[in-house]
């Protein structure tokens, strides 16, 4: 029976009842040792009725071996492995030591660990409980915790049980277990120890109510004691000693046991080892005389109730007993208890063992630590190998090897989603390098590559540069384009032009020369291009954008933005999905489907934050504050801006501060004020590296041309319209062709010109302002019955967009022009939500359920719930229907992924 905890078993009631209705949510109950956290989650398991219950106790031992936690609560559920995507079941499969081979990027096993326990859930749902998760191993609390924020279509229920401020990343709802209530503390005590009124109140005091010190310094006390008729002992039997004389109540192979149970949770080395120290010790050698004391050693323990047996484990009845056993023996004891281990143990246990009974630094061991962190990195543990290989770096005799180990325990940190200890490690590999010329440069590409993800661009541009290889010229170059420093990218682009000819090399000295108008510099850039069919890398294809981007060729960038982030889902290595996204979404918004672009944004930002990229993080906020502009939106316009903003002028990330001004001065544009739009663009225009971007400039020369005009500053306009012409000049897609063609009408009225724009646009979005400026023009000279077909076409186009102000603005000027008609009827897709629309969008390119989960890393399930949703709001009942409509709506992607 539990005391005084309705208030906490409200809140897990509530989780678990959304879960068994479909809507999947986690929790983490919080507080000291003894508060009651366990109790709460056994009362929890059971008031889930027949929803299935999976769950794991993170184990002290166990804490630096990859997927322990993970390995104990999936194995009973592993036989619905093949419901999985094929790339989430071999990484699930790798993990658990089912396959061998990779588990692959971290996040496919995470999506692999959300669709098993999605399958897990059915037909009743699922409560998954993870108790003392500040000792659950890094790789499995990391899988766990993507989980546990992607439930929300799931019929999973996640409770988690943390001591203290251990941070449980991602996870809101937080209820705090402190010690009971007064009345229910009292009535605990009178109820199970007969404790007297007055008593009770002394012992609440002292105790702060907590219910396992209530609990075991009550069965303590003589029955005078408890009565109040004498006093109660001074110090109280608890705090640390807590456990501590019932420790030192057992034999001394009791406590052998008790020890070899602190430092190793299965069962069988835990015999083995006290076994032979127990036969150490007594001077009595022999395996059968050592393994019957070390059973009667379990017995005894047992029988303590101090410990019990869970399956192949030696499990503590609390986490303070471990601690009272480590406290009852010298340090000496613990290593010699290790070593004992490290003999009957193999694989990343003895590893562990070996380092904690070692002495001083040893190579032999700091050995054993590299090949435990290799496995758990080929597995996908990289926080578990981050830690391995740091503590094998401490045990590393020679300062090469060592800054080695320490500079790849950084790159593990860094995979593994934890960029603060990656830049401190890598810090320590640094000053350890000492004059390897190799090393010392290999370090400083990764500096360089940290501080682009995560710090300050103008740094590791800085960083970078001090390279010769092509590899690392084209990473500075990256930088540079990032900050929007035209002078370094001429630079590197010069140097890189020294190596030989290749697609790489191509790009980055071709951007360089052609920003310094070398006419070589876009022909090496076609070149470049003409080799799109021998890539395979996300990050090929973003130089590939790059490169289309730097000819004016928007709508070709667009397309190769979009190929790498379907590479970067599928290839195994999505952890750069977060940076790629960045520019599909881009690229989504442009084309003018804001809902799509929203999805991936939302999706991307996510995944930034997890990994810690937090430059990446900007870019995403940036783009959300566009979206905003364009359906209207300002006050989340600005609060996103302000928050794009905020990572991105200290970090001098000048493409991604460009963006953000952007949002702004384009919300102005949207809602006719074009004075305020025309001051921001010029603003854009005039910004430094590191506080605005060329590309930026150039993108959003149509936007300062039109702002320009609206403000009635003709001389502003042709400014602005030159500057586009001199980007545009190597341009060949009609698209790039229709929007020069717009400006050229915007700052001539030249209705020509307008002409010339919509016969070439590709892009309806694009297409569909060009139209309304025509149409406006038209109407204000007279000719209503020319302009109501342009501004028709325009206001159906904004309406199935979104983009509310300019929707607006064509229905104003259409009915001006005599037609007061109905609006057009929404697009039919318009019903979806973004997921719903991104789902759609793949069931139109054939994909199954399965292949849906895998890139999108969600579970088949959620995405047949998504279909289950989509199909009565389209009026449809299959997929070939589903597909059907998407290819009849769905505008072809144009526009550019570098702005």
């Amino acid at each position: 029976m539990l005391y005084g905890r309705s208030t906490e078993i409200s809140a897990l009631d509530e989780v678990i009842a959304r879960a068994r209705d479909g809507s999947g949510g986690a929790v983490v109950l919080r507080g000291e040792a003894g508060a009651g956290k366990t109790a709460l989650l056994d009362a929890a398991a059971v008031r889930g009725g027949t929803m299935r219950v999976l769950r794991t106790t993170g184990v002290e031992p166990e804490s630096d071996l990859a997927f322990a936690a993970l390995h104990q609560v999936l194995w009973s559920v592993t036989g619905s492995l093949d419901a999985l995507p094929e790339p989430q079941r071999d990484a699930v499969r790798a993990a658990l030591g089912l396959a061998s081979g990779g588990a692959g990027d971290r996040y496919l096993l995470a999506a692999g660990v959300l669709s098993l326990l999605a399958e897990a859930a059915a037909p009743d749902g699922l409560i998954c409980v993870v108790d003392d998760f500040q000792w659950v191993d890094r790789a499995s609390a990391d899988a766990l915790l993507f989980a546990a924020r992607r439930l929300g279509t799931e019929k999973i229920a996640m409770l988690f049980a943390v001591r203290g401020d251990a941070p449980v990343k991602g996870v809101p709802l937080t209820v705090d277990v402190r010690g009971l209530p007064g009345a229910a503390a009292a009535e605990m005590l009178e109820s199970r120890h007969g404790v007297a009124p007055g008593v009770a109140r002394e012992l609440i005091t002292l105790t702060r109510a907590n219910p396992l010190a209530l609990g075991e310094i009550a069965a303590r006390l003589t029955p005078a004691q408890l009565a109040g008729r004498e006093p109660l002992p001074d110090p109280l039997p608890g705090g640390a000693r807590l456990f501590g004389d019932r420790v030192a109540a057992l034999s001394a192979s009791a406590r052998l046991l008790a020890l070899a149970a602190a430092v190793e949770a299965d069962l069988d080395p835990v015999l083995r080892a006290t076994g032979r120290l127990s036969a150490e010790r007594t001077a009595r050698p022999g395996d059968e005389i050592g393994a019957r004391t070390a059973r009667t050693a379990l017995a005894e323990l047992e029988e303590s109730g101090l410990a019990d047996l869970s399956g192949t484990r030696v499990r503590f009845r609390h986490p303070l007993i471990r601690s009272a056993v480590h406290e009852a023996v010298t340090p000496a004891d613990v290593r010699r208890m290790r070593a004992v281990l490290a003999e009957v143990t193999e694989g990343d246990s003895r590893a562990w063992h070996l380092a904690g009974a070692a002495m001083g630094q040893d190579e032999l061991v700091a050995a054993e630590l590299v090949a435990a962190a290799e496995r758990a990195r080929d597995r996908g543990g990289y926080g578990t190998a981050a830690t391995a290989l740091a503590r094998a770096a401490e045990l590393t005799p020679e300062p090469r090897a060592r800054a080695a180990r320490l500079k790849d325990a950084a790159v593990a940190a860094w995979l593994g989603g934890r960029p603060g200890q990656a830049e401190s490690l890598l810090a320590e590999a640094r000053d350890q390098a000492g004059a390897d010329a190799g090393l010392a440069m290999e370090i400083a590409r990764l500096r360089g590559r940290f501080e682009l993800n995560s710090g300050d661009a103008a740094e590791a541009v800085r960083i970078l540069a001090a390279g010769d290889s092509l590899d690392m010229l084209a990473d500075a170059a990256e930088a540079a384009s990032y900050v929007g420093d035209t002078v370094a990218i001429v630079e590197l682009g010069r140097r890189a032009a020294a190596h030989p000819e290749g697609f790489l090399r191509d790009t980055v000295a071709g951007i360089g020369l052609a920003l310094d108008g070398d006419t070589a510099g876009p022909g090496l850039l076609r070149r470049a291009l003409a080799r799109v069919g021998e890539l395979g890398e996300a990050a090929e294809y973003l130089w590939a954008a790059a490169a289309a981007s730097q000819l004016g060729e928007a709508d070709l960038a667009a397309e190769m933005a979009d190929r790498a982030g379907r590479v970067a889902r599928v290839s195994g290595m999505t952890g750069q999905l977060p940076v790629v996204l960045e520019f599909v979404a881009t690229a989504e918004r442009i084309a003018g489907r804001l809902a799509g672009s929203q999805a991936v944004s939302e999706e991307g930002l996510e995944l930034a934050r997890e990994a810690g990229y937090e430059n990446t993080v900007a870019a995403h906020l940036a783009n959300l504050a566009v979206l905003a502009a364009l359906r209207g939106e300002e006050d989340a316009c600005e609060r996103q801006a302000r928050e794009a903003l905020a990572i991105a002028v200290p970090h001098r990330v000048g493409l991604r501060v460009g963006v953000a001004a952007y949002a702004p001065a384009l919300l102005d544009l949207c809602l006719g004020r074009y004075a305020a739009a025309y001051d921001r663009f010029t603003a854009i225009a005039a910004a430094g590296p590191g506080a605005g971007h060329p590309t930026v400039v150039w993108r959003t020369g149509p936007d300062r041309v039109e702002a320009a005009v609206g403000a009635g500053d003709e001389a502003g306009a042709r400014e602005a319209l030159e500057a586009y012409e001199r980007w545009s000049a190597h341009a060949a897609t009609p698209e790039s062709h229709a929007l020069l063609a717009r400006c050229r009408g915007l700052a001539t009225s030249s209705e020509d010109a307008f002409g010339e724009a919509l016969r070439l646009h590709t892009n309806p979005f694009e297409a569909a302002r060009t139209a309304l400026l025509l149409g406006e023009r038209l109407r204000r000279a007279q000719r209503p019955g020319e302009a109501r077909a342009h501004l028709r076409t325009a206001w159906e186009t904004f309406e199935r967009a979104g983009a509310r102000p300019w929707a607006r603005r064509a229905q104003d000027e259409l009915r001006a022009a005599g037609e007061s008609g109905q609006a057009p009827p929404a697009a039919v897709l318009d019903a979806l939500t973004p997921q719903e629309l991104r789902i759609a969008g793949l069931v139109a390119d054939g994909l199954s359920s399965k292949q849906i989960a895998a890139q999108l890393f969600l579970s088949p399930r959620t995405v047949e719930y998504h279909l289950y949703k989509i199909y009565p709001k389209l009026g449809i009942g299959s997929r070939t229907d589903l597909a059907r409509l998407v290819v009849l709506q769905k505008a072809p992607v144009a526009g550019n992924a570098m702005l």
